[in-house]
């Protein structure tokens, strides 16, 4: 039977490919978000936060992060897998309103990866991409493990939409393409990609169930009859664009004690936007379950005096 050697829990935010130097353009672009009330994030923002923000502090954070996906990714190939899947969330690149499923399953035979999500204002984007690494046109996917998934996950009554092909403008989503850009560059592991609907209500997944669905995919993947070694990986979080230390510390000690109560009981109503990513780590935590967790390393990357930016997460478990 198919063994699972690895689980990873990487943020994927584009902070982590703009190096500190330029981290005043996000800033700039967070005051001018209309999805922010940045005044009022201001009038809120915690006692001291300038301290957080001088560029010593910002070299310091920005090297630590990229130790940690470098770590992931030295980690990852070390572990010699064939194939690893993903829990990632889709925030309008193959998914819509018209058609949100909670659990999504990409079952095609290859893979594309074109652009980000598109949601990022020019100038960010354009700086990101100096830190993306080329990526091929085409990949292979695990399809024979996501069709396994989709049946065992279906006898275990969860309800899983599948799909077996992606929009051609968008390719593979952000929370996916991250593994080819930043964790390993220049790789072509087979991905196997489960769509999560963390961010858009009225039918995202309690905490309790991610981590139901999470120890659903560990029973299936060691019920697969092959020899495969498997990694799974949670793309995304810890809480962002405002950081929020508090439910960072109550997921990072629920996954470090093993406790799971920890993480069904993550306020809802603060899992929200980028935040809302953590339930992907919740699912990891279902399929890490019976693993040791071996790394965590937690940043938080401030960049702006309304507290904006990113509760940087990095993590793995053998």
């Amino acid at each position: 039977m198919a063994e699972i050697v690895l689980g990873i829990g990487t943020s994927h935010s584009p902070q982590l490919s703009v190096r500190a130097s330029e981290w005043q353009v996000l800033r700039e672009k967070d005051e001018h978000d209309p999805r922010l009330d940045y005044n009022g994030l201001l009038e809120r923002a915690k006692k001291g936060i300038d301290a957080e923000l001088t560029s010593e502090k910002f070299r310091g954070r920005d090297e630590a992060c990229q130790k940690a996906i470098q770590t992931l990714g030295d980690v990852l190939k070390s572990a010699k897998v064939d194939v690893i899947v993903i829990f990632g969330d889709d925030q309008h690149e193959q998914f819509y309103d018209d058609n949100m499923p909670t659990f999504a399953v990409y079952h095609g035979k290859s893979l594309t990866v074109v652009a980000h999500s598109g949601r990022n204002p020019a100038a960010w984007k354009t700086i990101e991409e100096r830190g993306w690494a080329e990526t091929a046109p085409e990949y292979e996917t695990g399809y024979p493990l996501a069709e396994h998934l989709i049946r065992s996950l279906v006898n275990d009554e969860f309800d899983i939409a599948r799909c077996n092909q992606l929009r051609k403008e968008i390719g593979v989503g952000h929370a996916f393409s991250f593994l080819y850009r930043r964790v390993l560059p220049g790789g072509n592991l087979p991905m196997v990609p489960v769509m999560v609907n963390t961010y858009y209500p009225p039918n995202q997944p309690t905490p309790k169930r991610c981590y139901a669905f999470g120890q659903a995919v560990r029973k299936a993947i060691e019920t697969w009859d092959t020899d495969k070694r498997v990694a799974v990986m949670a793309s995304g979080g810890l809480s962002h664009v405002v950081i929020d230390e508090e439910i960072d510390q109550m997921t990072i000690e629920a996954l470090k004690n093993k406790k799971p109560e920890g993480l069904w009981r993550l306020p809802r109503e603060r899992l929200w936007g980028g935040t809302s990513e953590i339930l992907n780590w919740v699912a990891l935590a279902g399929v890490v379950e019976p693993m040791e967790l071996k790394y965590l390393e937690y940043v938080t990357t401030y960049r702006s005096p309304a507290a904006t930016g990113c509760g940087m997460g990095f993590a793995y478990w053998m």
